[in-house]
């Protein structure tokens, strides 16, 4: 006997859906504006899927993690990577370890074993969001593909700020968020890490003239 899914788990799974593609897109994407454009779309997305949870469970705190989400993932910290990017003239082409096709395939492998290793786990949940876990799983996985493939110290800070999304994602689908104290904690945290981050970023170009990392092997060496 089928048993009809709920309007509202549905638009969450098109929701969570979506972070997933972005998550592709970000793997694929080479220059770095659009990506970070990717990252701030993503992190809209994520505020939309936390909304309708709220909505349909009645948690009140999903609210504020909708509007911390929207603030920051969406708006403010978009806003200072733009600011980084025009203020550190970064080039527009992005350079990969590995080329995008390879990259791809690596991916969808790494979606497939998500999806397997969350399976169990979602079974256990009886959250509305249950069935967004393994996404969130494999949003994560993506994002820390693109930290290890990528060579510009700002786009591996997106594959970090993405990852950060597929663990609220995660958070979300399993017991309906952390609590607000932990999640402002966290929120902070991002803030002060990216603006430390810029900082770092600065010196990086006057020492070397590049946000290369595999300029970073030349203090190993000496």
């Amino acid at each position: 006997m089928n048993v009809a899914i709920p309007f509202s788990a549905q638009l969450i799974n098109l929701f969570a859906s979506v972070i997933l593609l972005l998550g592709f897109a970000m793997l694929a994407q080479r220059r770095v504006l659009q990506l970070i454009n990717l990252f701030a779309l993503q992190g809209l997305t994520l505020c939309l899927s936390t909304v309708v949870a709220a909505v349909t469970t009645g948690q009140s705190h999903l609210y504020w993690s909708a509007a911390l989400t929207l603030v920051l993932k969406a708006i403010l910290l978009p806003w200072i990577l733009h600011r980084l990017v025009r203020r550190l003239q970064v080039k527009g082409e992005v350079e990969s370890l590995i080329n995008i096709p390879t990259t791809m395939l690596v991916g969808i492998g790494l979606v497939i074993i998500a999806f397997n290793v969350a399976l169990p786990i979602s079974q256990l949940s009886h959250t509305i969001t249950r069935g967004t876990l393994g996404i969130a799983l494999a949003t994560v996985m993506l994002a820390f593909l693109m930290m290890i493939t990528r060579q510009k110290a700002i786009t591996q800070v997106v594959g970090f700020l993405a990852m950060e999304n597929g663990l609220f994602l995660a958070a979300t689908s399993a017991t309906y968020g952390m609590p607000m104290v932990v999640e402002l904690g966290i929120a902070l945290d991002v803030l002060v890490g990216v603006i430390i981050l810029g900082v770092f970023f600065f010196q990086i170009r006057d020492q070397f003239d590049s946000l290369d990392i595999r300029h970073m092997e030349r203090l190993k060496d000496s």
